[in-house]
């Protein structure tokens, strides 16, 4: 056997046996990862549009919110009940067709969902969360929400809220509450699942509209509501809204 034979069979085990390292590592490599979704909810009203996401941690709201979108529930509602300085409520299935004046609020889809009552998720300006009846359990109405818009509050408000509530409202909420608002007298009272990324100008300008003495607008306001699936980076890159995961 030549010494050239010899290295050539060297070379063609040493070329072997790196193709099988090359590919091994190959393997090893983890797949690229598919960026993470979630889901944009798009208000439109008359007065423009808000845009909103909603939590992970209040999964029952947000399935069930999302069931009724895509399903066009909330499309020609009302936003019933407006309070300035407080919130503006929509979702009652009655108010697609109900008569000027009439009162509203009392409609709802047949059934209830279960408080998911979180200690970080909170009544700060521009929550959505759902409202609900008088009940023990606390627990949700199945279409009826409303956004909250009260703007910041003073240390005396919150103390005075403090005191009303008989607890102390922890000390980075009322940072937050002192800085852009809320409403800390409902928080572990009504669940809050989901918030405003952009559109709360348009939130105001319904909460400024005349109402009557049941606080409904004089002049129907009516919402559509649509969502969206997109990745969480589109939905930073557009609106700056940072995903908590």
């Amino acid at each position: 056997m030549t010494i050239r034979y010899l290295q050539k069979i060297v070379l063609f085990l040493w070329i072997l046996f790196a193709g099988f390292a090359a590919f091994a590592q190959q393997k090893k490599l983890p797949s690229k990862q598919k960026p993470k979704k979630d889901y944009l909810l798009t208000i439109t009203t008359e007065f423009g549009q808000i845009y909103l996401v909603l939590y992970d941690k209040t999964p029952k709201h947000k399935e069930n919110f999302i069931k009724l979108v895509k399903n066009k529930f909330y499309d020609s509602l009302l936003f019933h009940r407006v309070i300035d300085g407080f919130m503006i409520q929509g979702g009652d299935p009655n108010s697609k067709n109900a008569q000027e004046g009439e009162m509203l609020g009392m409609g709802d889809v047949g059934y209830m969902i279960d408080a998911e009552f979180n200690p970080e998720i909170f009544h700060k300006r521009g929550s959505l969360a759902a409202a609900r009846n008088n009940n023990p359990q606390k627990a949700s109405s199945g279409c009826q929400f409303y956004i909250v818009q009260k703007k910041a509050l003073s240390d005396a408000e919150l103390e005075q809220i403090e005191a009303n509530i008989g607890r102390q409202i922890p000390e980075n909420q009322k940072k937050v509450y002192r800085e852009i608002g809320g409403t800390p007298h409902l928080d572990m009272g009504y669940t809050v699942f989901g918030e405003v990324i952009q559109g709360m100008e348009v939130v105001d300008k319904i909460a400024s509209v005349e109402r009557d003495e049941n606080n409904r607008p004089l002049k129907d306001v009516r919402m559509s509501i649509k969502v969206e699936e997109l990745p969480k980076q589109k939905i930073t890159q557009r609106f700056g809204y940072q995903f908590k995961d």
